[in-house]
């Protein structure tokens, strides 16, 4: 890794077109140019790469993704906050007609897909900055899985010359994903969709496209229609310690004859609630002490969206607070709660007055803001982990 990053760093110090031919970088393209994985990509579609250097932002980010770095409750706090809730309500009224044709095509409900749409691109307000094909040749060429992010590139070049996107509009995340509903570029050929019948799938610019490929992705991933995703519980000790989980499905009728019940103690289903033969299975996100779910299979097609449960879990609980639900009701064991963009706006404004040079309240926790969190903890003498939450907000606010 460290080598990659350092290749990477002098590469970017040299001139666009000047890279010499025998660098491994343009000779790991030049290669992939010339492999039978590649047929089919004219000679105008690779002269998209034509001067391409790497970009060491997106080797920085392969370790950093917030899913997999953040404690559920930090990520399920920001993903799922009431700014998006009030968001995703509003397009949900004033873009009625597109979700519902949606729903009736593909089965999946309105609020699951603006949940989708929400969290992975705000909406469509952010559907990133990283150029996609820069992206994928430096993963593909200096990153670890190279063999996976090359078979992106040849996709994303596809897509290019297919005439879906056009190569000065393909911007996306660091690792690739693109579009209102961050879709990669090999899962773009299988499940993206020209929902508008224009003869382009474009998941950048096309609302309809982009929820109805989402949509269509959880069908194909066995969204059952009708099918609840899952519901917060309480269960006894002695069913939490029989080494069940998520995957061991069990029809709600044998869980409720074991004693388990919603979380407000009525039953998992009277009245209005589950089928009693829908089989579920216990998800314990963060041990005994935290809130428990059962979960259906209709999770697990949220899940194979992006692998992380907490991911699933953000997306699962943001469809519900779209269908009118309150938040999660056992709380997160942990004595400093995690912050909504809001909160962390206002924190990092609190940052500025103190005279961190943070840059604008944006509500992203990058390095400057993580030093400043930590620097403010040593001062208050809390602990120094640069994980900023309630604890030190309610610290900061003036008394």
């Amino acid at each position: 890794m460290l080598r990659s990053l350092l290749f990477a760093a002098i590469a970017l110090a040299v001139p666009m077109g000047q890279l010499r031919a025998d660098d491994p970088f343009n000779t790991c393209l030049t290669s992939l140019r010339g492999s039978r994985a590649a047929r089919g990509i004219s000679a105008a579609t690779w002269q998209q790469l034509e001067g391409v250097v790497p970009d060491t932002l997106v080797l920085q980010q392969l370790n950093a993704q917030p899913e997999f770095t953040l404690p559920i409750w930090d990520y399920v706090a920001v993903m799922a906050d009431q700014e998006r809730v009030d968001d995703g309500t509003r397009l949900l009224r004033e873009q009625r007609a597109v979700f519902e044709a949606v729903e009736t095509r593909f089965g999946v409900d309105a609020a699951t897909v603006a949940a989708i749409w929400g969290i992975e691109s705000n909406f469509g307000r952010g559907v990133g900055t990283f150029g996609v094909l820069r992206s994928l040749a430096t993963l593909g060429c200096l990153g670890r899985r190279q063999s996976y992010f090359r078979g992106e590139l040849l996709s994303a070049l596809r897509i290019v010359q297919a005439g879906h996107i056009a190569p000065e509009h393909f911007l996306g995340s660091w690792a690739g994903a693109f579009g209102q509903t961050q879709f990669m570029p090999g899962i773009f050929w299988g499940r993206a969709v020209d929902f508008d019948g224009d003869g382009r799938k474009d998941l950048m610019g096309n609302t309809g496209d982009a929820l109805a490929s989402a949509a269509n992705y959880l069908r194909l991933a066995g969204w059952r229609s009708g099918v609840p995703w899952g519901v917060e519980v309480r269960v006894p000790a002695a069913v939490l310690g029989r080494g069940e989980g998520r995957r061991v499905r069990r029809p709600f009728r044998e869980w409720a004859a074991r004693g388990v019940t919603r979380v407000d103690g009525t039953p998992l289903f009277e009245p209005n609630g589950a089928d009693p033969a829908t089989l579920a299975g216990l998800f314990v996100p963060a041990g005994a002490s935290g809130p428990v779910f059962l979960v259906t299979t209709n999770f697990e097609a949220i899940y194979r969206y992006n692998a992380a449960v907490s991911y699933a879990l953000a997306i699962a609980h943001l469809s519900d607070r779209l269908r009118g639900a309150g938040s999660i009701v056992v709380p997160w064991p942990t004595s400093d709660g995690g912050l909504s963009r809001a909160d962390r706006r206002e924190l990092q404004s609190l940052l500025l007055a103190r005279g961190h040079q943070i840059g604008s309240p944006d509500g992203l926790l990058t390095p400057k803001v993580r030093d400043a969190v930590s620097a403010e903890q040593l001062r208050l003498g809390q602990q120094s982990t640069g994980r900023p939450g309630q604890r030190l907000l309610a610290a900061l606010r003036p008394k």
